[in-house]
Protein backbone atom coordinates (compact mmCIF):
# COMPACT_ATOMS: atom_id res chain seq x y z
CA UNK A 1 0.00 0.00 0.00
CA UNK A 2 2.64 2.14 0.76
CA UNK A 3 4.31 1.72 -2.35
CA UNK A 4 1.40 2.83 -4.10
CA UNK A 5 1.06 5.73 -2.18
CA UNK A 6 4.42 6.89 -2.47
CA UNK A 7 3.68 5.99 -6.58
CA UNK A 8 0.78 8.54 -6.25
CA UNK A 9 2.34 11.67 -4.95
CA UNK A 10 5.23 14.11 -6.11
CA UNK A 11 9.12 14.06 -5.41
CA UNK A 12 8.88 16.85 -2.42
CA UNK A 13 5.73 14.88 -1.46
CA UNK A 14 7.08 11.60 -0.97
CA UNK A 15 9.96 13.85 1.33
CA UNK A 16 7.24 14.72 3.72
CA UNK A 17 5.67 10.95 3.96
CA UNK A 18 8.80 9.72 4.71
CA UNK A 19 11.15 12.18 5.86
CA UNK A 20 14.86 13.14 4.47
CA UNK A 21 16.44 10.22 6.75
CA UNK A 22 15.30 6.98 8.26
CA UNK A 23 15.02 8.60 11.26
CA UNK A 24 12.48 11.13 10.84
CA UNK A 25 8.63 10.03 11.84
CA UNK A 26 5.69 9.31 9.06
CA UNK A 27 3.25 11.43 11.20
CA UNK A 28 4.57 14.58 9.11
CA UNK A 29 2.44 12.74 5.77
CA UNK A 30 -1.06 13.55 8.02
CA UNK A 31 -1.46 16.79 6.67
CA UNK A 32 -0.45 16.46 3.71
CA UNK A 33 -3.09 13.04 3.44
CA UNK A 34 -5.77 15.33 4.86
CA UNK A 35 -5.41 18.42 1.96
CA UNK A 36 -4.94 15.64 -0.73
CA UNK A 37 -7.62 13.06 0.13
CA UNK A 38 -9.63 13.92 2.70
CA UNK A 39 -11.77 17.11 2.39
CA UNK A 40 -14.40 16.39 4.80
CA UNK A 41 -17.40 17.00 1.88
CA UNK A 42 -15.66 15.70 -0.63
CA UNK A 43 -17.75 12.59 -2.42
CA UNK A 44 -20.72 14.38 -1.24
CA UNK A 45 -23.10 16.92 -2.74
CA UNK A 46 -23.21 20.36 -1.20
CA UNK A 47 -25.41 22.88 -0.67
CA UNK A 48 -25.17 26.44 -0.79
CA UNK A 49 -26.51 29.50 -2.45
CA UNK A 50 -26.25 30.45 -5.88
CA UNK A 51 -27.99 33.37 -8.13
CA UNK A 52 -30.18 31.62 -10.34
CA UNK A 53 -31.39 32.46 -14.07
CA UNK A 54 -34.44 30.35 -14.71
CA UNK A 55 -34.99 32.48 -18.44
CA UNK A 56 -33.71 35.12 -20.19
CA UNK A 57 -35.38 38.66 -19.13
CA UNK A 58 -34.51 41.58 -21.86
CA UNK A 59 -34.07 43.87 -18.78
CA UNK A 60 -31.61 42.08 -17.28
CA UNK A 61 -31.02 44.76 -14.24
CA UNK A 62 -34.04 44.61 -13.08
CA UNK A 63 -34.48 41.38 -10.71
CA UNK A 64 -33.27 38.92 -13.08
CA UNK A 65 -31.44 36.48 -10.86
CA UNK A 66 -33.28 34.42 -8.11
CA UNK A 67 -30.73 34.15 -4.85
CA UNK A 68 -31.53 30.59 -3.40
CA UNK A 69 -30.07 27.31 -2.37
CA UNK A 70 -28.90 24.57 -5.07
CA UNK A 71 -26.90 20.96 -4.68
CA UNK A 72 -23.53 20.95 -6.09
CA UNK A 73 -22.90 17.26 -7.07
CA UNK A 74 -19.63 16.17 -6.38
CA UNK A 75 -16.86 16.44 -9.08
CA UNK A 76 -16.57 13.23 -11.41
CA UNK A 77 -13.55 11.90 -13.34
CA UNK A 78 -11.08 14.96 -14.52
CA UNK A 79 -13.40 17.08 -12.55
CA UNK A 80 -12.84 19.53 -9.67
CA UNK A 81 -15.36 20.65 -7.24
CA UNK A 82 -14.41 24.82 -6.13
CA UNK A 83 -15.83 27.00 -3.27
CA UNK A 84 -15.77 30.34 -5.07
CA UNK A 85 -14.40 33.20 -2.91
CA UNK A 86 -15.57 35.96 -5.19
CA UNK A 87 -16.86 37.10 -8.70
CA UNK A 88 -17.00 39.73 -10.77
CA UNK A 89 -19.78 40.92 -13.21
CA UNK A 90 -18.84 40.69 -16.94
CA UNK A 91 -20.97 42.42 -20.01
CA UNK A 92 -21.34 39.12 -21.48
CA UNK A 93 -23.40 37.73 -18.48
CA UNK A 94 -25.67 40.17 -19.10
CA UNK A 95 -25.01 39.23 -22.95
CA UNK A 96 -26.29 35.97 -21.70
CA UNK A 97 -29.30 36.74 -19.66
CA UNK A 98 -30.73 38.96 -21.74
CA UNK A 99 -31.60 36.35 -24.14
CA UNK A 100 -28.82 37.37 -26.66
CA UNK A 101 -26.87 34.69 -26.73
CA UNK A 102 -27.26 31.67 -28.83
CA UNK A 103 -25.81 29.42 -26.71
CA UNK A 104 -28.04 30.73 -24.17
CA UNK A 105 -29.67 27.70 -22.16
CA UNK A 106 -32.19 28.11 -18.67
CA UNK A 107 -32.15 27.61 -16.27
CA UNK A 108 -28.66 28.21 -15.97
CA UNK A 109 -26.03 29.23 -13.32
CA UNK A 110 -24.52 32.35 -14.80
CA UNK A 111 -20.47 34.20 -14.02
CA UNK A 112 -17.48 33.28 -15.02
CA UNK A 113 -14.90 35.91 -14.01
CA UNK A 114 -13.83 34.29 -10.57
CA UNK A 115 -11.35 32.91 -8.19
CA UNK A 116 -11.84 30.58 -5.33
CA UNK A 117 -10.24 27.45 -3.63
CA UNK A 118 -10.05 23.89 -4.82
CA UNK A 119 -12.54 21.79 -2.45
CA UNK A 120 -12.30 18.34 -3.97
CA UNK A 121 -11.19 16.59 -6.94
CA UNK A 122 -12.43 14.11 -9.01
CA UNK A 123 -10.63 10.38 -10.36
CA UNK A 124 -7.89 11.01 -12.44
CA UNK A 125 -7.14 14.78 -11.66
CA UNK A 126 -3.08 15.27 -11.48
CA UNK A 127 -1.85 18.91 -11.56
CA UNK A 128 -4.82 20.29 -8.70
CA UNK A 129 -5.05 19.60 -5.37
CA UNK A 130 -7.57 20.21 -2.73
CA UNK A 131 -6.68 24.19 -1.03
CA UNK A 132 -5.00 24.96 -4.34
CA UNK A 133 -5.95 28.74 -5.34
CA UNK A 134 -7.60 28.95 -8.52
CA UNK A 135 -8.78 30.67 -11.32
CA UNK A 136 -11.95 29.60 -13.32
CA UNK A 137 -11.27 29.72 -16.88
CA UNK A 138 -13.94 29.85 -19.34
CA UNK A 139 -11.27 28.88 -22.28
CA UNK A 140 -10.08 25.73 -21.64
CA UNK A 141 -6.41 24.80 -22.01
CA UNK A 142 -6.08 20.96 -22.63
CA UNK A 143 -2.50 18.88 -21.83
CA UNK A 144 0.12 17.98 -23.89
CA UNK A 145 -0.77 14.26 -24.02
CA UNK A 146 -4.32 15.63 -25.37
CA UNK A 147 -2.16 18.11 -28.31
CA UNK A 148 0.34 15.21 -29.15
CA UNK A 149 -2.49 12.78 -30.14
CA UNK A 150 -4.64 15.29 -32.19
CA UNK A 151 -7.43 14.95 -29.44
CA UNK A 152 -9.55 17.56 -31.63
CA UNK A 153 -8.95 19.05 -35.10
CA UNK A 154 -7.64 22.36 -33.39
CA UNK A 155 -4.47 20.55 -32.04
CA UNK A 156 -2.55 20.61 -35.14
CA UNK A 157 -2.69 24.79 -34.96
CA UNK A 158 -2.62 24.86 -30.75
CA UNK A 159 0.59 22.92 -30.83
CA UNK A 160 2.65 25.35 -33.13
CA UNK A 161 1.26 28.82 -31.49
CA UNK A 162 -1.20 29.74 -34.45
CA UNK A 163 -4.53 29.49 -31.31
CA UNK A 164 -5.36 29.52 -27.81
CA UNK A 165 -8.60 27.84 -28.72
CA UNK A 166 -8.82 24.65 -27.15
CA UNK A 167 -11.34 22.43 -28.32
CA UNK A 168 -11.21 19.35 -26.08
CA UNK A 169 -14.26 20.39 -23.89
CA UNK A 170 -15.80 23.30 -25.90
CA UNK A 171 -18.66 20.72 -27.03
CA UNK A 172 -19.51 20.35 -23.87
CA UNK A 173 -18.96 23.75 -22.29
CA UNK A 174 -21.13 25.05 -25.05
CA UNK A 175 -23.81 23.00 -24.65
CA UNK A 176 -24.13 23.51 -20.19
CA UNK A 177 -22.83 20.07 -19.09
CA UNK A 178 -19.96 18.29 -18.00
CA UNK A 179 -17.47 15.84 -20.71
CA UNK A 180 -17.32 12.57 -18.26
CA UNK A 181 -21.78 12.05 -18.21
CA UNK A 182 -22.64 15.22 -20.66
CA UNK A 183 -24.69 15.90 -17.62
CA UNK A 184 -25.15 18.70 -15.19
CA UNK A 185 -23.79 19.19 -11.45
CA UNK A 186 -26.44 21.44 -10.10
CA UNK A 187 -29.75 21.04 -8.93
CA UNK A 188 -32.44 23.22 -7.65
CA UNK A 189 -33.03 22.42 -3.54
CA UNK A 190 -36.32 23.65 -4.14
CA UNK A 191 -37.87 21.15 -6.31
CA UNK A 192 -34.71 18.87 -7.59
CA UNK A 193 -34.89 21.30 -11.18
CA UNK A 194 -31.68 20.53 -13.09
CA UNK A 195 -29.79 24.05 -13.89
CA UNK A 196 -27.26 24.20 -16.60
CA UNK A 197 -23.52 25.20 -16.97
CA UNK A 198 -22.54 28.46 -18.39
CA UNK A 199 -19.11 28.86 -20.01
CA UNK A 200 -17.60 25.62 -18.09
CA UNK A 201 -17.54 27.60 -14.71
CA UNK A 202 -20.70 28.78 -13.55
CA UNK A 203 -19.49 31.00 -10.81
CA UNK A 204 -22.30 32.47 -9.21
CA UNK A 205 -22.48 29.65 -7.13
CA UNK A 206 -20.69 29.65 -3.96
CA UNK A 207 -19.43 25.93 -5.44
CA UNK A 208 -19.26 25.14 -8.70
CA UNK A 209 -17.80 22.36 -10.76
CA UNK A 210 -15.35 21.92 -13.59
CA UNK A 211 -13.34 20.35 -15.96
CA UNK A 212 -9.52 19.91 -14.95
CA UNK A 213 -8.66 21.57 -18.12
CA UNK A 214 -10.26 25.01 -16.73
CA UNK A 215 -8.65 25.77 -13.81
CA UNK A 216 -5.78 27.91 -13.33
CA UNK A 217 -3.65 27.23 -10.38
CA UNK A 218 -2.15 30.26 -9.25
CA UNK A 219 -0.11 31.43 -5.97
CA UNK A 220 -1.50 31.75 -2.57
CA UNK A 221 -0.77 34.82 -1.57
CA UNK A 222 -2.56 36.62 -4.57
CA UNK A 223 -5.43 38.74 -3.32
CA UNK A 224 -8.81 36.49 -4.28
CA UNK A 225 -11.24 39.66 -4.26
CA UNK A 226 -8.85 41.16 -6.55
CA UNK A 227 -7.17 38.60 -9.41
CA UNK A 228 -10.68 37.24 -9.95
CA UNK A 229 -10.96 39.61 -12.72
CA UNK A 230 -8.12 37.91 -14.45
CA UNK A 231 -10.77 35.05 -15.39
CA UNK A 232 -12.20 37.27 -18.43
CA UNK A 233 -11.97 40.60 -18.73
CA UNK A 234 -8.76 42.12 -18.32
CA UNK A 235 -6.61 39.14 -19.80
CA UNK A 236 -9.12 39.98 -23.09
CA UNK A 237 -7.82 43.31 -22.75
CA UNK A 238 -4.21 43.00 -22.60
CA UNK A 239 -3.73 39.50 -24.68
CA UNK A 240 -5.84 41.77 -27.74
CA UNK A 241 -2.68 44.01 -27.55
CA UNK A 242 0.30 42.25 -26.35
CA UNK A 243 -0.93 38.45 -28.33
CA UNK A 244 -3.19 39.36 -31.15
CA UNK A 245 -2.47 42.71 -32.36
CA UNK A 246 1.34 43.23 -31.46
CA UNK A 247 1.48 46.86 -30.71
CA UNK A 248 4.83 48.02 -30.76
CA UNK A 249 6.79 51.47 -29.26
CA UNK A 250 5.34 54.31 -31.25
CA UNK A 251 2.20 52.87 -32.73
CA UNK A 252 -1.12 54.68 -33.41
CA UNK A 253 -4.38 53.03 -31.54
CA UNK A 254 -7.69 53.50 -31.23
CA UNK A 255 -10.25 52.30 -28.79
CA UNK A 256 -13.77 51.76 -29.04
CA UNK A 257 -15.82 51.51 -26.09
CA UNK A 258 -14.48 52.43 -22.56
CA UNK A 259 -15.60 50.27 -20.36
CA UNK A 260 -13.30 47.59 -18.16
CA UNK A 261 -12.48 45.83 -21.43
CA UNK A 262 -11.29 49.21 -23.56
CA UNK A 263 -9.62 50.89 -20.32
CA UNK A 264 -7.79 47.68 -20.52
CA UNK A 265 -6.77 47.75 -24.01
CA UNK A 266 -5.64 51.27 -23.17
CA UNK A 267 -3.28 50.18 -20.63
CA UNK A 268 -2.00 47.35 -22.78
CA UNK A 269 -1.22 50.04 -25.67
CA UNK A 270 0.40 52.17 -22.60
CA UNK A 271 2.76 49.39 -21.61
CA UNK A 272 3.47 48.50 -25.16
CA UNK A 273 4.68 52.04 -25.45
CA UNK A 274 2.47 53.15 -27.97
CA UNK A 275 3.02 57.00 -28.98
CA UNK A 276 -1.21 57.96 -29.51
CA UNK A 277 -3.51 56.20 -27.53
CA UNK A 278 -7.55 57.79 -28.46
CA UNK A 279 -9.84 56.80 -26.39
CA UNK A 280 -13.74 56.91 -28.27
CA UNK A 281 -17.07 56.53 -26.34
CA UNK A 282 -20.22 58.66 -26.70
CA UNK A 283 -19.98 59.27 -22.75
CA UNK A 284 -17.69 61.90 -21.96
CA UNK A 285 -17.42 61.02 -18.46
CA UNK A 286 -15.21 58.18 -19.58
CA UNK A 287 -12.50 60.29 -20.18
CA UNK A 288 -10.70 60.88 -17.24
CA UNK A 289 -10.73 56.92 -16.88
CA UNK A 290 -9.08 56.56 -20.17
CA UNK A 291 -6.52 59.46 -19.39
CA UNK A 292 -5.60 57.55 -15.66
CA UNK A 293 -4.80 54.04 -17.91
CA UNK A 294 -3.08 56.05 -20.67
CA UNK A 295 -4.86 57.73 -23.14
CA UNK A 296 -3.48 60.39 -24.80
CA UNK A 297 -6.90 61.92 -26.00
CA UNK A 298 -10.32 61.46 -26.49
CA UNK A 299 -13.11 61.52 -28.86
CA UNK A 300 -16.76 61.10 -28.91
CA UNK A 301 -19.04 60.53 -31.86
CA UNK A 302 -22.07 62.80 -31.09
CA UNK A 303 -19.55 65.68 -31.34
CA UNK A 304 -19.48 65.44 -35.03
CA UNK A 305 -21.67 65.25 -37.75
CA UNK A 306 -19.79 62.59 -39.71
CA UNK A 307 -18.34 59.27 -39.73
CA UNK A 308 -16.19 58.42 -36.82
CA UNK A 309 -13.71 56.55 -39.11
CA UNK A 310 -13.43 60.09 -40.69
CA UNK A 311 -12.83 61.95 -38.28
CA UNK A 312 -10.22 59.57 -36.78
CA UNK A 313 -8.53 59.48 -40.27
CA UNK A 314 -8.40 62.86 -40.85
CA UNK A 315 -6.96 63.41 -36.46
CA UNK A 316 -4.14 60.90 -37.73
CA UNK A 317 -3.29 62.30 -40.93
CA UNK A 318 -4.38 58.75 -42.83
CA UNK A 319 -5.69 56.17 -40.03
CA UNK A 320 -4.29 54.54 -36.97
CA UNK A 321 -2.00 51.61 -37.20
CA UNK A 322 -3.92 49.69 -34.69
CA UNK A 323 -7.82 49.55 -33.68
CA UNK A 324 -9.88 47.69 -31.27
CA UNK A 325 -13.64 47.62 -30.68
CA UNK A 326 -14.74 46.12 -27.21
CA UNK A 327 -18.37 47.11 -27.33
CA UNK A 328 -20.04 44.22 -29.24
CA UNK A 329 -21.64 46.75 -32.20
CA UNK A 330 -21.12 45.42 -35.69
CA UNK A 331 -21.80 49.18 -36.89
CA UNK A 332 -18.87 50.07 -34.65
CA UNK A 333 -16.75 46.95 -35.92
CA UNK A 334 -17.20 48.74 -38.95
CA UNK A 335 -15.66 51.82 -37.77
CA UNK A 336 -13.31 50.30 -35.87
CA UNK A 337 -11.87 48.68 -39.25
CA UNK A 338 -12.34 51.95 -41.70
CA UNK A 339 -10.11 54.32 -39.20
CA UNK A 340 -7.06 51.70 -39.81
CA UNK A 341 -4.52 52.85 -42.00
CA UNK A 342 -4.39 51.87 -45.98
CA UNK A 343 -1.74 49.69 -46.24
CA UNK A 344 -1.09 48.23 -43.01
CA UNK A 345 -3.88 49.00 -40.39
CA UNK A 346 -5.36 45.85 -38.09
CA UNK A 347 -8.43 45.99 -36.52
CA UNK A 348 -9.41 43.56 -33.49
CA UNK A 349 -12.70 42.74 -33.14
CA UNK A 350 -12.90 42.40 -28.65
CA UNK A 351 -17.16 43.22 -28.20
CA UNK A 352 -19.75 40.32 -28.30
CA UNK A 353 -22.16 40.82 -31.04
CA UNK A 354 -26.16 39.77 -30.68
CA UNK A 355 -26.82 36.05 -32.05
CA UNK A 356 -27.83 36.67 -36.12
CA UNK A 357 -25.66 40.16 -36.15
CA UNK A 358 -23.05 40.66 -39.67
CA UNK A 359 -20.51 42.61 -39.64
CA UNK A 360 -19.73 44.52 -43.39
CA UNK A 361 -17.46 46.51 -45.11
CA UNK A 362 -16.36 47.33 -48.95
CA UNK A 363 -14.21 44.60 -50.16
CA UNK A 364 -11.88 47.25 -50.95
CA UNK A 365 -10.86 48.48 -47.71
CA UNK A 366 -9.15 44.55 -47.14
CA UNK A 367 -7.72 44.21 -50.25
CA UNK A 368 -5.73 47.50 -49.73
CA UNK A 369 -3.94 46.28 -47.10
CA UNK A 370 -6.19 46.32 -43.69
CA UNK A 371 -6.77 43.28 -41.74
CA UNK A 372 -9.94 42.41 -39.43
CA UNK A 373 -9.01 40.14 -36.65
CA UNK A 374 -10.64 38.41 -33.76
CA UNK A 375 -9.82 37.48 -30.25
CA UNK A 376 -10.84 35.29 -27.55
CA UNK A 377 -9.46 35.28 -24.12
CA UNK A 378 -6.61 38.07 -25.79
CA UNK A 379 -5.02 35.17 -27.24
CA UNK A 380 -3.97 34.03 -23.49
CA UNK A 381 -3.44 30.06 -22.57
CA UNK A 382 -5.50 29.90 -19.72
CA UNK A 383 -4.03 27.52 -17.08
CA UNK A 384 -0.68 28.06 -18.09
CA UNK A 385 -0.63 31.76 -18.74
CA UNK A 386 -3.01 33.25 -16.25
CA UNK A 387 -0.89 32.35 -13.44
CA UNK A 388 1.81 34.48 -15.23
CA UNK A 389 -0.65 37.17 -14.84
CA UNK A 390 -1.08 37.19 -11.36
CA UNK A 391 2.85 37.30 -11.04
CA UNK A 392 2.94 40.07 -12.99
CA UNK A 393 0.26 41.78 -11.07
CA UNK A 394 1.93 41.34 -7.73
CA UNK A 395 5.02 42.58 -9.47
CA UNK A 396 3.34 45.73 -9.86
CA UNK A 397 3.40 45.53 -13.74
CA UNK A 398 -0.13 45.66 -14.47
CA UNK A 399 -3.31 47.11 -12.56
CA UNK A 400 -5.92 45.75 -11.16
CA UNK A 401 -7.02 47.51 -8.08
CA UNK A 402 -8.24 50.32 -10.19
CA UNK A 403 -10.81 48.99 -12.40
CA UNK A 404 -12.89 47.22 -9.09
CA UNK A 405 -14.79 50.32 -8.33
CA UNK A 406 -17.95 48.21 -6.63
CA UNK A 407 -18.22 45.17 -3.52
CA UNK A 408 -21.53 44.11 -3.75
CA UNK A 409 -22.55 40.68 -1.50
CA UNK A 410 -23.95 37.53 -3.41
CA UNK A 411 -27.47 38.60 -1.78
CA UNK A 412 -27.30 42.07 -3.79
CA UNK A 413 -26.35 40.37 -7.09
CA UNK A 414 -29.46 42.07 -8.89
CA UNK A 415 -28.32 45.72 -7.46
CA UNK A 416 -24.82 44.87 -9.15
CA UNK A 417 -26.64 44.59 -12.53
CA UNK A 418 -28.33 47.63 -11.98
CA UNK A 419 -24.86 49.15 -12.08
CA UNK A 420 -23.08 47.50 -14.55
CA UNK A 421 -26.57 49.01 -16.86
CA UNK A 422 -26.17 52.21 -16.03
CA UNK A 423 -22.37 52.68 -16.69
CA UNK A 424 -21.92 53.07 -13.05
CA UNK A 425 -19.09 50.61 -12.34
CA UNK A 426 -16.40 49.27 -14.46
CA UNK A 427 -16.07 46.05 -12.36
CA UNK A 428 -18.09 45.10 -9.57
CA UNK A 429 -17.03 42.09 -7.53
CA UNK A 430 -19.31 39.66 -5.69
CA UNK A 431 -18.51 38.28 -2.53
CA UNK A 432 -19.82 34.98 -2.34
CA UNK A 433 -19.05 34.62 1.33
CA UNK A 434 -21.42 37.84 1.76
CA UNK A 435 -19.07 39.19 3.68
CA UNK A 436 -18.21 42.32 1.06
CA UNK A 437 -16.83 45.34 3.04
CA UNK A 438 -18.99 48.51 3.18
CA UNK A 439 -19.09 50.78 0.89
Amino acid sequence: MLHSLLRSVGTASRTALLGSSAGTKTILARPLLKARWMSSTAGKPIECFAAVAWEPKADYWNNALSVEKVVVQPPKSGEVRVKVTHTALCHTDAFTLSGEDAEGKFPCILGHEAAGIVESVGEGVKDIEVGDHVIPCYQAECYPEDQASDHCPRCRGYRVGKTNLCGKIRPFTGSGVMASDQDSRFTAQKDGSKLWHYMGTSTFSQYTVLHAESVAKIRKDAPLEKVNLLGCGLATGWGAVWNTAKVEEDSTCAIFGLGAVGLSVIEGCAKAKAKRIIAIDINPDKWEDAKAFGATEFVNPRDFDKPIQQVIVEKTGGGVDYSFECVGNTDLMRSALECTHIGWGQSVIIGVAGAGKEISTRPFQLVTGRVWKGTAFGGFKSRSQVPELVDKYLAGEVKIDEYITHNRNLTDINEAFELLHSGKCLRCVIWMGNDAPEA
